[in-house]
This record gives structure tokens, sequence and C-alpha cells, in this order.
């Protein structure tokens, strides 16, 4: 099995809301950072790839468990893996932890993600070398 890819983050002020959470749609940013940093660890350079091949990712549909908060100035760790592949599109596990002692699960979430020609906006064949044996 492939483990995950795991980004760790830290909750500033600017996250939370009110009483010091951090606010639902937040989680969302935070996966995003994650996804992009497993995409460059994985020498995806998505820059490259939409100036010169004119391709695109897409999230076509996210879901999220919310199971405890995470608080101001709390270290977290994000983390992405590979779940599933068609030729168009790629589904992507994604999980958020307390980084301390008890490591609690915060988050449980998955990602769907579309590969685009960025001129047309029209679904491509993912190439197979991006993901190549990343699959657990």
């Amino acid at each position: 099995m492939t483990e995950p890819f795991a980004w760790p983050l830290r909750v500033y002020y600017e996250d939370t809301d009110a009483q010091g959470v951090v606010y639902y749609a937040n989680y969302f940013r935070f996966m995003e950072r994650a996804r992009t940093e497993w995409l460059r660890a994985l020498g995806v350079d998505q820059v490259a790839l939409m100036e010169q091949e004119r391709r695109i990712f897409v999230v076509t549909e996210t879901k999220a468990d919310f199971i405890v908060p995470a608080r101001f100035n709390d270290e977290i760790v994000v983390t992405a893996r590979l779940a599933g592949l068609t030729r168009a599109t790629f589904d992507i596990e994604q999980n958020i932890y307390r980084d301390s002692l008890d490591g609690s699960l915060l988050l449980k979430g998955s990602v769907r993600a579309a590969y685009l020609n960025a001129d047309t906006l029209r679904p491509t064949r993912v190439p197979a070398s991006i993901f190549e044996g990343k699959i657990s």
C-alpha cells in the first residue's frame, strides 16, 4: 500500500472564526495546498503543464467529514493519496490530522479532479506517467 503524502501546516489566527476554531471552508484551502505540494513531489510542474502542454487540473467533486475541529496555533498534517484513476479523472483521499502526541483525525475527505485541455476545457487522457505506481 502506498503511503500518503503528508504536508504539515500551522493554523493561523486568520484561519479561525470568532470561537478560535478553523472556519470550515479553510479546510479546503489546506487540502488544496497539500494536493499542490503532492503533485510537485510527483514532479508535476503545473505552470509548465498549462503553458507548454495546455493542460490543467480542475476539481469536480469534493467531500469532507468534519470529525474534530482544529484550533488556532494547532500544528496539523494534511495528507494526499491517489485513490483511483480513470481515463480523464483521478480521486484523491485527503485526511487532516492534529500533529501532536494523539494524532487525532480531524477531517476525512476526498477530491475528484479532472484533467482538461486548457483551451477547450474538455476532458483529456491523464498521462500514465504522472501517477505511475501510485495507486494502492
